[in-house]
């Protein structure tokens, strides 16, 4: 049986600006831009390394912000379902300082995790997301 990640989904107030923020941030670049009427719904698809990241903008006037309790990884916890997506990085002190510099919000970290260092940050939708330097804590 194959198996192995695919993508990440996320839905996002503007779904341009998301795009732009992965790109500038991460170095995602945008794969197709459409939107799925079934759904009511713009969606970029982004591509880094084989890995795809689905932006998603709800395009109803329902749209629901993300819950203060889960924009803290810990409170996050408590609530059922996908907590955040987690990608291994280098030079985690580093590049944590460079996002602080870019004005990223850093909600944790860098934190020792066992021999590892992790931080946690918001995207510009408030979607939690860790940044994991393996053996960065040694």
């Amino acid at each position: 049986m194959m198996f192995k990640p695919l993508h990440h989904a996320i839905s996002v107030a503007d779904a341009e600006a998301s795009a732009k923020w992965y790109n500038e941030i991460f170095g995602f670049t945008t794969v197709s831009d459409t939107v799925a009427a079934h759904l009511n719904a713009r969606k970029i698809m982004m591509e880094l390394d084989g890995f795809q990241l689905e932006i998603f903008q709800y395009l109803g006037d329902d749209a629901k912000c993300v819950p203060e309790d889960r924009l803290n990884p810990n409170d996050d916890l408590k609530t059922y379902g996908t907590k955040h997506v987690a990608y291994q990085v280098e030079n985690l002190r580093e590049l944590t300082a460079e996002l602080n510099v870019k004005g990223v919000r850093i909600v944790k970290g860098p934190v020792p995790n066992g021999n590892d260092l992790l931080t946690f940050i918001l995207d510009n939708s408030d979607v939690l997301i860790e940044l994991m330097e393996i053996g960065g804590n040694k």
